[in-house]
């Protein structure tokens, strides 16, 4: 991936920001061991103008709207108020991009330019989930789904608030470059490195009722993640709580946002990434330790999750695989580059 982008530098630019070079999320002032250098592009229809911030800062973009064409990945930010008037050229460069296969990130209420572009219809796209009526409202050939963090759909990518930018942005990178550069940009950043687009984005008990609740599920989550290898399930981890598996799975999803089996099988398949980029074991054995039990069980979960194989994944990511093996990226689009 040649571009990636600064979540904090254009989360309300009312204008188009792109990259061309990953980097340590998305700062290039900043570098960070295994994950590449990039370069950061700000365009807008009139470059080297000014453009007021909240907070009374400014910023100046650097390119004309037809660098767009250069990029590797477009990512329009959040905007103040998502009535914000789109200038015409703006919707027809990112029109043009995406029939060029440039892939294009939507941040929280910039899913509405996307929608003003005709670009996400037909397709399904999240918002803001206080947006989200108003998104589908507006655009009924849109399905908008407004539980998700984020969403993929033909090369063009949507995500709800503000925290959710920042777990689409963590995937671009991981698609790009691995679990592991994605782990140490979210280190870095001292945020959650693996967060699915299924999780809720809203969730109705935010915190357990008492203290005890939280470390309750902390410690289950932590015993679970020492056991991967194990044939863990629901029932193992409830008992492990001291609960019915049933008032386990309730509480467990009221704090996280997602069930049991689903946040389990996330960390199966992050820890199979890990193991594929880090080391030479045989499958089997990968599969194995991250407590997939079979090469064949693992590869049926990369293939629903992650659209592509765990010997691809290895290929593509692997520490000493070649610099210039392709990337997995969605059938028929453009990859993000490496």
């Amino acid at each position: 991936m040649r571009a990636v982008v600064s979540l904090h530098m254009f989360v309300w630019m009312p204008a188009i920001t792109i990259c061309r070079t990953p980097a340590p999320f998305w700062s290039s002032e900043r570098t960070l061991p295994g994950v590449p250098p990039f370069e950061l592009r700000r365009t807008a229809t009139t470059p080297g103008d000014p453009i007021p911030m909240p907070g009374g800062l400014t910023l100046t973009p650097d390119r004309p709207l037809d660098w767009l064409a250069e990029a590797d990945l477009i990512v329009v930010p959040g905007l103040v108020d998502h009535d914000t008037p789109v200038a015409e050229p703006v919707l027809d460069a990112l029109r043009s991009a995406h029939r060029a296969g440039t892939p294009i990130a939507a941040l929280c209420a910039g899913a509405f330019v996307l929608a003003r572009a005709g670009l996400l219809d037909g397709r399904r796209a999240v918002t803001h989930w206080h947006l989200a009526p108003q998104l589908q409202a507006r655009h009924p050939e849109i399905t908008v789904e407004p539980d998700a963090l984020f969403i993929e759909d033909g090369n063009l990518w949507t995500s709800a608030g503000t925290a959710a930018g920042i777990d689409l942005c963590l995937h671009l990178v991981r698609l790009a470059h691995g679990a592991e550069a994605a782990a140490t940009v979210a280190r870095s950043m001292v945020t959650a490195p693996f967060r699915t687009g299924t999780q809720a984005q809203f969730i109705q008990h935010p915190t357990p009722r008492t203290d005890r609740d939280a470390d309750t599920l902390a410690a289950v989550r932590e015993y679970a993640l020492r056991h991967l290898h194990e044939p863990l399930t629901v029932a193992d981890l409830a008992r492990h709580a001291g609960m019915a598996p049933r008032t386990f799975a309730r509480h467990f999803t009221a704090a996280t946002g997602t069930t049991p089996l689903r946040w389990l099988l996330d960390q199966r398949i992050a820890a199979a990434q890990r193991l594929l980029e880090r080391t030479d074991l045989p499958m089997p054995e990968v599969a194995r330790r991250a407590g997939f039990g079979s090469e064949v069980t693992m590869r049926q979960h990369f293939a629903s999750r992650l659209a592509t194989s765990p010997r691809a994944y290895r290929a593509a990511f692997s520490a000493t695989a070649s610099s210039t093996a392709p990337s997995p990226a969605p059938a028929g689009s453009r990859p993000i580059a490496r």
